[in-house]
């Protein structure tokens, strides 16, 4: 079972590979490239088209763990959730980027951006902004407003990026969503719903022209490890897990 499992009701490892010009969305190449990724991964049998016209292929997502790629206008993104092993992942994501340039056409030049997502998200009947403020706390210049007679709080969504190299090319994004609304705290009825912490490493801008996007995501992927190890985990994970148990 891996680490995260006994924290978070659900946890994801993705990849979005960010392109400055359009993807090819002929009938074509877009049926040759999903093609070829359900050559490796046969149980993604679901094709499909969004109403906004991106292409998705999955798994069966009433599954546990399932795997699933899409298609944007200027995104090619893969996911796999629940993995048993990140390695798993990684290696879905791989194969994704060593299509890319031959079906796709997208060279190291084309990249806009380059990101290795890890995303975990917690099941919680209440109020999730009241929930995230107890869990990690507000700087002491917010912590007046809760005094305010009435206040209740209605978003809070903490969220910091950092450049990871002088150039600011290399940066890490640390963000909370949270899904109770104004509704529900009128009504004081909460459906069940889910807290998402993402933690994202991302790498702007072009590569050079012999770069391999699959190497640097692997790259990518370890610097995402290191600062959820030394960051992320036992200062927002495990806090967000004690407070739902308790509540």
């Amino acid at each position: 079972m891996n680490r995260y499992s006994s924290l978070v009701t659900d946890f994801y490892a993705n990849m979005n590979l960010n392109t400055e010009m359009a993807l090819p969305n002929s009938r074509e190449a877009v049926l040759e490239f999903f093609g070829r990724v359900q050559k490796s991964y046969p149980q993604m049998k679901n094709f499909y088209t969004r109403e906004n016209g991106d292409f998705v292929m999955e798994e069966d997502k009433e599954l546990p763990f399932h795997r699933w790629v899409s298609l944007e206008p200027r995104r090619i993104c893969s996911g796999c959730v629940n993995p048993t092993d990140l390695d798993e992942a990684e290696q879905q994501h791989r194969l994704i980027l060593e299509l890319v340039p031959y079906m796709l056409s997208v060279s190291p030049l084309d990249c806009e951006a380059l990101d290795y997502v890890m995303g975990f998200d917690f099941a919680y009947r209440g109020n999730h902004d009241l929930l995230v403020s107890k869990a990690l706390g507000c700087s002491p210049a917010m912590e007046g407003l809760l005094k305010i007679d009435g206040a209740t709080i209605l978003n809070f969504e903490p969220n910091m990026t950092i450049s990871l190299d002088e150039s600011c090319r290399l940066q890490a994004r640390l963000m909370i969503e949270t899904r109770t609304n104004a509704y529900h705290v009128r009504r004081g009825e909460f459906p069940e719903e889910q807290i998402s912490v993402y933690f994202t490493v991302r790498q702007y801008g072009s590569m050079d022209h012999d770069a391999s996007f699959a190497d640097r995501l692997s790259q990518l992927r370890a610097k995402c490890e290191e600062l959820l190890e030394e960051f992320v985990i036992d200062e927002v994970l495990v806090p967000l897990n004690q407070a739902i148990a308790a509540s």
